[in-house]
This record gives structure tokens, sequence and C-alpha cells, in this order.
């Protein structure tokens, strides 16, 4: 009797070869497939560059280039900030700044708004102006005005 001993073990050993090539193919599916899942949803959304709105009422009108970032304003008007959300809330509420001081209106809400700050300013979705507020009697109080809401937020101006 002869057993091809060497022939069985080829097969066998092809199969196990093929049969590991099967599984690394399919350890890099699921990988892909859970790092593909994982990604947050909102990655497939353009992203938006805030620059100043330099429209009527922003103390850079008529500038063809915006002069400041979004991210720049924030550092730069960090204590001088009236940021209007969605609801028309003002944050915060009350202020006191100088007089002919620069005052950021930061709109982060979805929808343009109308905000009065001494007279009224169109500011687009999730944009900002920079603003002088300047009273030739002080103290001066204006109150601020967000679409329909009236009083949304007081700025004390002083010397």
């Amino acid at each position: 009797m002869c057993y091809n001993v060497g022939m069985g073990n080829t097969k066998n050993k092809n199969l196990w070869i093929i049969l590991l090539i099967f599984l690394v193919i399919l350890a890099l599916l699921i990988l892909w497939s859970i790092k593909k899942s994982s990604l947050p949803a909102g990655d497939n959304l353009p992203v938006v560059v805030s620059l100043e709105d330099t429209s009527a009422g922003s103390v850079n009108a008529g500038v063809s280039v915006p002069t400041i970032s979004y991210e720049n304003a924030l550092i730069k008007y960090k204590d001088a900030r009236l940021q209007i959300n969605k609801t028309c809330e003002a944050s915060p509420n009350k202020m006191t700044l100088t007089n002919n001081s620069l005052l950021m209106i930061d709109n982060r809400s979805p929808m343009d708004r109308v905000v009065k700050v001494g007279s009224p300013l169109n500011l687009k979705a999730y944009g900002f102006k920079i603003v002088k507020l300047e009273s030739a009697t002080l103290p001066a109080t204006w109150v601020i005005d967000c679409d329909q809401f009236k009083d949304v937020a007081t700025i004390l101006i002083q010397n």
C-alpha cells in the first residue's frame, strides 16, 4: 500500500492559505466599515468660514475684503461681544462699554436677523458685524432689539 501523503498535505496547505487570505480580507473590510461608521454625521457638511459682514452699519462698511475672520474677532472682541442666539436671546443681556468703543454683534442663528443697536442692522445667518458705540450725551443706555423681540439687552455707554 502506498499512500500519497505529500499530495494531501499540499491540498490542505492550499486550503489553509486561501482561508487565511479570506479572513484577512474580511477583517480589513470590517475595520474599514467600523472606521467609516464612526465618523460624525456632520463631517459631510460643507465648512463655512465666517468673515465680518461689512455691509451697512459695520465700521468697515464698503470695504471690499472683510477685515477680520470670526476666530480673530472672538479673540479681539472677547470683552465687547453681544451674541444673539436662534431665539433672539442676547448674551450678555447687560453690558457697560465706553463711548466710541467697538462692539461685535454676533448672530449665532441659522436665520438672518435685524438687530437694533442704535440703528437697525441686518445680520446674515451666523454672521457678525463690528459697530461703533457713540453717544453725544453720557451716560447713555441703549436698548437692543432683535427682529420682533424688544429689549433683549441693554448697553450702558459711559466715559
